[in-house]
């Protein structure tokens, strides 16, 4: 069953935002399991942060040394990141990370900086809102989804249905879902040794065209670049999601460090 845009019951609905840079500092970190962490950015240029949709990105600056302006705080090396929570009126930003060993820049820094090292986080550019309430929804993706994943299930209402898939490497690195309605169920999928992504776009190959739960679907997938494939087929192929009320994206890209997930 498929449901065509002039009748679905959301749709979404996109925000452009002015591109602020803010200085921050690094002022708590939380393990969350060993290979992924949780930190606190705060300061009072983070008043007035805003960030409207589940999947927005924030560019996060980390400089080797002190700036002596902002200028040379913009041209650190940077990622890009989801804002998982903050407080406007207070000035702070949380973020989340997975670890790969020391590979990348933004990891190792969330992972060993001194409490109280300077950053840098400029955006988001803009939002994706949903408007209206999905009948039903799917959210799929690897360690770096679970912040966007985490924030879509705070729009959810008790009332909601739907099905997660977390792809992490075993159970000891599953990631808790908080507040996830009983309608919608959560299933880890553990890649092992395998190669990110691989295992979920496995799982993804094997969800057939019957299973596309009735009504208006939201669709979500995102994980290592290759994820798009599997992504596409099931949402757009097999289950006829409209494709501008799902988004198939890949988060990063295997051996590209300066890669960037489309907005």
């Amino acid at each position: 069953m498929t449901t065509s845009p002039d009748t679905s019951s959301f749709h979404l609905e996109r925000h452009p935002l002015d591109l602020v840079f803010r200085r921050v500092r690094l002022t708590a970190r939380d393990w969350v399991t060993p290979d992924y962490v949780r930190i606190r950015l705060s300061g009072d240029e983070l008043k007035g942060f805003v960030s409207l949709g589940s999947d927005d990105h924030v560019r996060v600056l980390f400089p080797e040394e002190q700036p002596n302006s902002l200028e040379e705080l913009r041209a650190a090396p940077s990622r890009e990141y989801t804002p998982l929570a903050w407080d406007s009126e207070a000035g702070w930003l949380d973020l989340e990370f997975a670890l790969h060993g020391d590979e990348g820049v933004g990891a190792p820094w969330a992972a060993r900086a001194p409490i109280g090292s300077l950053a840098g986080v400029g955006g988001p550019r803009g939002s994706a809102v949903i408007q209206g309430r999905p009948d039903a929804w799917f959210l799929a993706g690897d360690e770096t989804a679970v912040p966007a994943i985490r924030r879509f299930v705070r729009l959810m209402d008790a009332d909601s249905t739907g099905r997660i898939l977390i792809e992490v490497t075993a159970a000891d690195r599953e990631l808790p879902l908080a507040g996830v309605p009983s309608g919608v169920t959560v299933t880890y999928v553990h890649r092992g040794d395998a190669l990110a992504g691989t295992a979920l776009a496995t799982e993804l190959e094997r969800i057939g065209a019957a299973e596309r739960p009735l009504g208006s679907v939201f669709g979500f997938i995102a994980a290592e670049q290759s994820i798009v494939k599997a992504g596409r087929a099931l949402l757009h192929g097999r289950w006829a999601l409209p494709t501008d009320q799902s988004i198939v994206k890949g988060y990063w890209k295997r051996g590209e460090t300066e890669y960037h997930a489309p907005h």
